[in-house]
């Protein structure tokens, strides 16, 4: 296992942490999932008071030895942006409670996903107030944010200079955050990548096309290893649900040196399977933003692009079908709203017949409803 210095909080993470969200079959289980996480390196836990019954379990395996590791891990759980200090100052007293910890290493607010929530974290006398009360006694060591917000309010959100972290969106097949992570960089902020391999593409179960393209390697290790190979990221969330999962990344986690020859030539493959697309490719460059309709048409036409190119239609199906579910972690309506009104295709850049596109993305990952997973 690799360690890299978590920014200017000094703190030393593995390249790995382990995401506690999906470990909720029983307290034993995330007993042991954690056990296995410290056993191979892992030095770092991340939760979140939305993550089901995570920080009661956690608060469990501290009753049943845990607490006797406590020096080897740090800890860190995600609140969400609260209107009030009083109210963050309960939330922040109530995940010790539950986690059986009298401090914690690291504090996340949980998803600056809007300008609304951006302003409730700069009112000088708003839940910000708390949080500065809780590192000034010594229950919080540092601070960050947790982000699914467009790139600006990602960038307004750094430009505060009142957090030391990020937890963000960036992976090979979605680049849209570059800026976001540069100027994390360039604040030294820690950067922490969100499920690189659940939203990164579910990259655990590739379909066949991607398989083959990515060879000799898998599709795991080469969105791993895009990630580690960049050193302004410096751990990447494993949201393992049992021990099991962990060992699955294992061939990367000692890999964060720069990307080989072959690496790269791979890369380069993939990349070239968007011909495919025979020019109905979106470039994501969002100039069609806004839809009058609401629907996100850079991220419906992405999944369109990895669909087309990849094949990767469930991992488009299981976000497509978040459109008008996830409220604003998933902003956006699906595509079939589009009423054809033309407003964004002067605004393409590529000529793209947007409405037709949009109504073949439909027509393609179109699979029913669904919800959080936490939910």
């Amino acid at each position: 296992m690799r360690y890299r210095r978590f920014g200017k909080t000094e703190m030393l993470l593995s390249v790995f942490s382990l995401g506690a969200m999906r470990y909720n079959a029983s307290a034993e289980n995330a007993h042991r999932t954690i056990d296995h996480a410290l056993e191979v390196g892992i030095n770092h836990i991340e939760t979140a008071q939305g993550y089901g019954k995570s920080e009661e379990f956690i608060g469990k395996a501290m009753r049943n030895g845990l607490a006797k590791q406590r020096d080897r891990f740090y800890l860190t759980t995600k609140i969400s942006p609260t209107k009030d200090a009083d109210s963050m100052r309960r939330q922040i007293e109530q995940s010790l409670k539950r986690m059986n910890v009298s401090y914690l290493d690291n504090f996340d607010i949980h998803g600056i996903n809007l300008k609304e929530h951006l302003d409730l974290v700069t009112n000088p006398k708003g839940c910000m107030k708390a949080v500065q009360e809780a590192i000034d006694q010594k229950m919080i060591g540092h601070v960050g944010f947790s982000t699914h917000a467009p790139l600006n309010i990602i960038l307004d959100t750094l430009n505060t200079d009142l957090f030391e972290s990020i937890n963000l969106h960036y992976y090979f097949f979605n680049q849209r955050n570059a800026p976001a992570v540069q100027l994390a960089h360039e604040k030294d902020m820690g950067v922490f990548i969100i499920s690189p391999s659940d939203k990164g593409g579910m990259l655990y179960t590739p379909p066949e096309e991607l398989d083959g393209v990515s060879y000799p390697f898998s599709p795991l290790y080469l969105g791993d290893r895009f990630l580690l190979s960049d050193p302004r990221v410096h751990t990447l969330s494993l949201g393992a649900a049992n021990p099991e999962e962990i060992d699955s990344h294992q061939d990367a986690w000692d890999h964060d040196e720069p990307l080989s020859e072959l690496e790269l030539a791979v890369f380069d493959c993939i990349n070239r399977r968007y011909t495919l697309l025979e020019g109905d490719r979106c470039s994501q460059c969002y100039e069609c933003l806004p839809c009058p309709e609401s629907i996100n048409i850079p991220e419906v036409l992405r999944l369109r692009n990895l669909a087309v190119a990849f094949d990767m239609v469930e991992f488009g199906k299981y976000r497509y079908k978040m459109f008008e579910n996830a409220g604003h972690w998933f902003p956006g309506r699906k595509a079939i709203h589009c009423t054809d009104c033309g407003d964004c295709l002067p605004r393409c850049p590529e000529n793209l017949d947007i409405p037709k596109l949009l109504r073949n993305t439909h027509d393609r990952l179109h699979s029913g409803e669904g919800r959080r997973l936490w939910e």
